[in-house]
């Protein structure tokens, strides 16, 4: 990392999701915070669920995110690396961002060094055993032939059909219930994460998903930090090279 120099991470936007009231003031925001750190960023991580849908069919993609689009290639062009994890909503990310706003792309988690630090970076479905319907649907999702079948749906009913979809699973994440956090013996990546301590050792493990700004010791030497997300919170992570900060715009 060079001096003076942070590496920021944010998760959860959920552009272009249908129950937010005023969509082009939501990107705006997440633009201006992208806008706000391009001077101290020595890299970004978008931990996923960006968008509220993304899928690019071969001739149009969905309509809605010039400005942010435009800023991650003002980003990339600066020569700051952004890393874009697919996360649950955003799953059907294939070659046009990469191809035409120059980030790199992950699919699944990401173990990166920064700083002699050992961190764990995934947006956080289906990393617990315990998701077992929707491990089962994102097989679904992922595979070649279905997603074909998706494409061959004309743009306008795909993208209602997805848009239906998206805002059934936030209903229910939305949930009283399903929103709050449960506990360190009930949340699902907790569990997760501390029994991946016991084989191999990590000093944060990063988490988007939840959409719960929380940090969790998990031992001595080990943190778990949900990154909350920007649909009513506008929290992000910042490593300073020392220290991880749990911030809000």
């Amino acid at each position: 990392m060079k001096v003076s120099k942070s590496i920021y991470f944010a998760s959860d936007v959920h552009l272009g999701a249908p129950g937010i009231r005023n969509p082009r003031e939501h990107e705006r925001r997440f633009v201006s915070w992208l806008d706000s750190i391009r001077d101290s960023a020595e890299e970004i991580y978008l931990l996923g669920d960006i968008f509220d849908f993304w899928f690019e069919y071969r001739k149009a993609i969905p309509k809605g995110y010039t400005r942010f689009l435009g800023k991650l290639c003002e980003l990339t062009d600066a020569g700051i690396p952004v890393h874009f994890f697919t996360g649950n909503h955003d799953i059907w990310v294939f070659d046009y961002l990469p191809a035409e706003t120059g980030v790199q792309v992950h699919y699944g988690p990401l173990i990166k060094d920064f700083n002699g630090k050992r961190f764990y970076l995934a947006h956080g479905d289906g990393l617990s055993p315990h998701e077992k319907a929707y491990r089962r649907l994102k097989a679904i999702f992922t595979n070649k032939m279905a997603q074909r079948l998706f494409r061959s749906i004309h743009p306008d009913l795909g993208i209602a059909l997805a848009t239906f979809w998206s805002r059934k699973s936030r209903e229910k994440n939305e949930d009283p219930h399903e929103a709050a956090f449960k506990g360190e013996d009930k949340e699902w990546l907790i569990l997760w994460a501390k029994s991946l301590l016991q084989q191999e050792h990590y000093d944060y493990f990063v988490f988007g998903h939840r959409h719960i700004d929380k940090r969790l010791q998990l031992n001595p030497q080990s943190e778990l930090i949900y990154l909350g997300d920007w649909v009513s919170r506008f929290s992000y992570g910042e490593w300073d090279g020392k220290t991880f900060h749990l911030r809000y715009f």
